[in-house]
């Protein structure tokens, strides 16, 4: 039969939808709404400077090219404009409808330039004049003239002037002459939001952006200032390097990264006030397309949000959920002996991150370990775990990190820790040409009685203490031979010391990974087959990879049931006759990012368990270097199940991920309220 697929990008916005649901969400606290228009705003950017830029260069193929694909690109980006509009409207409504009111109830005032008493007049007018001025550029705009570059979303304020020495009566403005002129919002330079001098009990903040309105006079000393509206561009981020296959690739990085802020025009957000005819003049004079025109509010890049200043109300935040520490690995003196007499699992944001750090920092210290590897895709800045490796080489002991370049958006900070950790002596493999090392790896050797003994650490997650505090993440200790001689052998895989291997504990992309997968969906076929008990449960931030889905509707139509928890992307539609009436799906947004990936078969009551690094997604499974690794132990076995299931409880939280991709909220037949984040954390509270 013909299965069905949902589009990648609308999906990714249905998602993204659900990002802004939460801050429209009555039971979310008021900076925490804020928090997501800020990841909102963000996730969209992101969006366009990749994905919409990528579709769009699609439109320089030939036509005979173009209908090679399986969609119509124009049409799909006409989809996508109409939906990020109507997202935009929903976006400005509830800043205007849901947050001003909410900051007002609380004393928080969010003020503009037309607003202000004396006092604040003049607090302003020494900010503007000592912080401000030296950072203002005001650019002419002529139409084929002169057309100012505008940088990658940076704020602008685009200006209507005219002289003031052609008059100012009705009659002279008609016949006046008017200029246009560009303005940069100095954001890189100076905080966003100002707050203002506090009068009694009330608070007041002020944009930036309205504070430079204000002196737009004395910017453009000797015009008439008529008219003035919020801009930025976005550009394409796409560096197109994946498709490198030779030369240096740092060297290639580095100058793509210089190229950056010149990519194509992919977004223009303008102040959906502004006339027509400027708007026109403006399309025209910066060489922009009509595809290019997105309407927006007032003020642009809410992704400034996340600096958005409290006066000190703790109770407009989530309540500290401080993370708890691990019983089990209290009672040993260090993460060796811990791990040598069973294996370790930790659950983040949950359980504490400084188990990991601890464990490197050990590993830097002691004198019987004699080597460490590790893979690196985002690392904190100033992280510590950078720092232990570079006290373990300064100690004399071998050291290997592999430093994936590549990853979007991180690229700098990754070259920075790599050249720090060089000077130490540290060894670094940079990414390989046409892959990227997404696999979150650490593997130990120590020598115990004259014999090497590895031990490896495996993750869902990245080595970053930050985002640890954030992302739902398993981390997964062991001194398994066979899992951490298999980790060993991928780290000879990275070194280039090994291009093949069968690996027997580990699901290595690209070594057998998705054809691992694949065979364990087929061995629940035919237990269901069989007339036996079938089941899959996964739950992963992406499901995007065509044979996988078609493996679990041939499972589904083979009667095995399946459940789905899927954060992000979603191509696969759940519930359909004939198709996929056996997968049900949820997505779960709340306070932590869900990052964890798990796959759980039933295996005919012998349930296989695998956590991973990778999503079910064409480019973890073809173009990566990802690790799935099994769970062997039924004690964390029953851990993993039982987090699992409360997430499949969750009646607060989760989304139904339906045909359309509504998102309407899971509703239960259950009276009681199940929010799984909450429950998650009072049950990791046992292994205090």
């Amino acid at each position: 039969m013909e299965y069905k697929f949902f589009n990648r990008e609308l999906s990714w916005l249905s998602f993204n939808h659900r990002v802004l649901q939460e801050a429209k969400d009555p039971s979310t606290p008021l900076y925490d709404k804020i928090k997501f228009l800020a990841i909102f705003s963000s996730n969209l950017d992101e969006f366009f400077r990749v994905r919409v830029a990528s579709l769009r260069s699609l439109l320089d193929l030939k036509k005979k090219t173009q209908k090679e694909l399986k969609f119509d690109v124009e049409k799909l980006l006409e989809k996508l404009h109409k939906t990020v509009v109507k997202m935009q409207e929903e976006y400005g409504d509830t800043f205007v409808n849901i947050i001003k009111p909410e900051l007002e109830q609380n004393n928080i005032y969010l003020i503009d330039h037309t607003q202000l008493n004396i006092v604040q007049k003049e607090f302003i007018s020494e900010l503007f004049n000592s912080q401000v001025v030296p950072h203002i550029m005001p650019m002419i705009i002529a139409r084929k003239k002169i057309t100012p570059f505008l940088r990658n979303q940076r704020l602008y304020l685009a200006v209507k002037l005219s002289s003031k020495h052609n008059g100012s009566s009705d009659k002279q403005l008609k016949h006046k002459r008017y200029l246009s002129a560009i303005v940069e919002i100095p954001t890189n330079h100076i905080d966003r939001f100002i707050l203002l001098p506090k009068i009694g009990n009330n608070n007041y903040v002020m944009f930036l952006d309205d504070i430079i309105r204000y002196f737009l006079p004395n910017i453009f000393y000797g015009y008439n200032v008529h008219e003035s509206y919020a801009v930025k561009l976005t550009r394409d981020a796409e560096l197109y390097i994946e498709d490198e296959f030779s030369g240096n690739l740092l060297d290639k990085m580095k100058k793509s990264l210089a190229k950056r802020s010149s990519g194509a025009p992919s977004r223009f957000l303008y102040d959906r006030s502004m006339p027509a005819s400027f708007l026109n003049f403006l399309k025209e004079a910066l060489l922009l397309s009509e595809e290019d025109l997105y309407p927006g509010g007032k003020y642009h890049n809410f992704s400034d949000f996340f600096t958005f200043p409290n006066p000190g109300i703790k109770e407009l935040n989530y309540p500290d959920m401080k993370p708890l520490k691990s019983k089990e690995l209290d009672l040993k003196k260090n993460i060796f002996d811990s791990a040598a007499e069973h294996d370790q699992l930790l659950y983040f944001p949950y359980q504490s991150y400084d188990y990991v750090i601890n464990a490197v920092e050990q590993a830097a210290k002691d004198p019987a370990v004699k080597s460490i590897k590790i893979t690196q895709y985002r690392v904190a800045k100033d992280s510590k775990i950078v720092n232990a490796l570079v006290k373990a080489a300064h100690r004399g002991k071998e050291v290997t990190a592999f430093v994936e370049i590549k990853a979007r958006f991180d690229e700098e900070i990754n070259i920075k820790s790599a050249e720090e950790m060089q000077k130490a002596g540290v060894k670094v493999l940079y990414s390989l040409p046409g892959l990227k090392v997404h696999a979150k790896i650490a593997l130990i050797t120590r020598e115990e009685n004259n014999i090497l003994r590895n031990y490896a650490y495996l993750s869902t997650g990245n080595f970053n203490e930050k985002t640890a505090r954030l992302y739902t993440d398993y981390g997964f200790f062991t001194a398994n031979p066979g899992i951490a001689d298999e980790v060993e052998k991928v780290f000879e895989a990275l070194e280039g010391n090994i291009s093949e291997f069968e690996f027997k504990h580990l699901l290595v992309a690209h070594y057998g990974m998705r054809q691992g997968f694949q065979a364990m969906i087929e061995n629940e076929i035919a237990f269901a087959q069989q007339g036996q008990p079938a089941a899959i449960t996964i739950k992963l931030n992406s499901l995007e990879d065509e044979r996988m889905i078609k493996k679990l509707y041939e499972a589904s139509n083979a009667g095995v049931k399946v459940n789905m928890i899927v954060r992000g992307i979603c191509c696969l539609i759940p519930g359909i006759k004939s198709m996929s009436e056996n997968i049900r799906g949820i997505s779960i947004i709340d306070r932590f990012l869900e990052h964890d990936r798990v796959y759980i078969f039933n295996n005919g009551g012998d349930e296989k368990i695998y956590l991973s690094s990778a999503d079910w997604m064409k480019r973890n499974l073809s173009r990566r270097i990802e690790v799935a690794f099994p769970v062997y132990d039924n004690d964390l076995k029953n851990i993993i199940k039982h987090i699992v299931n409360i997430k499949l409880s969750d009646n607060v939280k989760a989304r139904v991920i339906d045909e359309k991709q509504t998102n309407a909220y899971r509703k239960t037949d259950s009276i009681s309220e199940h929010r799984s984040q909450y429950e998650i954390y009072e049950y990791m509270k046992s292994f205090k």
